[in-house]
């Protein structure tokens, strides 16, 4: 059985008793080095096969050769594999095989959620993810997305917003959100969830730090309705309190 597990935002506290008991039964971990680090005291001595960035494909096919052998394989990925992660890799290359293999999604919570339990509740409403990456999506694609999901004015999920590669790719996110929503339209940035340095940081368009903003935040543009309280982040759903 090969298994796409995803392990949540970081701690063991945030994985699902599924994913634990896979991780647990499995004879093999398959997984980005920094993830299997994550799960250090769940692996024990099991055979573990690990990759840096950038190998994705090699290291799922690595993965489907091992099962292939009868042996019980976990492929690891943060938050959920079905999200930006390694599930649909995985089944895409199962696909085209000639012989039938067995795989079971193992889902996990994503980054959006856990960030959005430590900023309040800013997805009471609708909602939607966009990756700033352009490794896989064209930056003009990307775009689009941005135009059309301001202007609906859903709550914006933006991961991987920022980094060294792409240092303005937030900057020119916002400016896209801004030509539908305020200035003053709240914004949480969720740092490193589920790890040793979290922080919820509140702020808006107008005012964002984008220097706070690395790629283990993922941010979330608020719509119309969304504002602060007590500290924290709150998109109503639209009950008549």
């Amino acid at each position: 059985m090969l298994y796409v597990v995803g392990l949540g935002p970081g701690e063991k506290e945030k994985m699902s008793l599924e994913a634990i008991e896979v991780i647990k039964k499995v004879e093999v971990i398959v997984g980005y080095t920094t993830y299997v680090r994550l799960i250090k005291e769940l692996v024990g001595e099991k055979e573990i096969v690990s990759t840096g960035m950038k190998q994705e494909i090699d290291r799922c096919k690595k993965a489907i050769e091992i099962a292939k052998t009868g042996k019980d394989v976990a492929v690891i990925s943060s938050g959920d594999a079905g999200v930006y992660g390694m599930a649909g890799l995985i089944l895409e290359l199962v696909s085209q095989m000639d012989e039938e293999l067995a795989v079971k999604v193992i889902p996990g919570i994503t980054a959006s959620i856990a960030g959005a339990a430590l900023l309040g509740a800013p997805l009471m409403n609708d909602f939607c993810h966009i990756s700033l990456s352009d490794l896989m999506t064209p930056w003009t694609m990307i775009e689009k997305r941005l135009h059309a999901a301001a202007s609906a004015d859903f709550v914006i999920c933006l991961y991987n917003p920022r980094s060294k590669g792409r240092p303005n790719h937030l900057a020119k996110a916002l400016a896209i959100i801004q030509q539908y929503k305020s200035k003053d339209t709240i914004i949480g940035l969720a740092k490193d969830v589920g790890r040793k340095k979290e922080q919820a940081i509140f702020t808006s368009i107008g005012d964002i730090d984008e220097t706070l903003v690395d790629m283990t935040t993922v941010v979330l543009v608020g719509n119309k309705e969304t504002y602060l309280s007590d500290g924290r982040m709150i998109t109503p759903r639209g009950y008549q309190l």
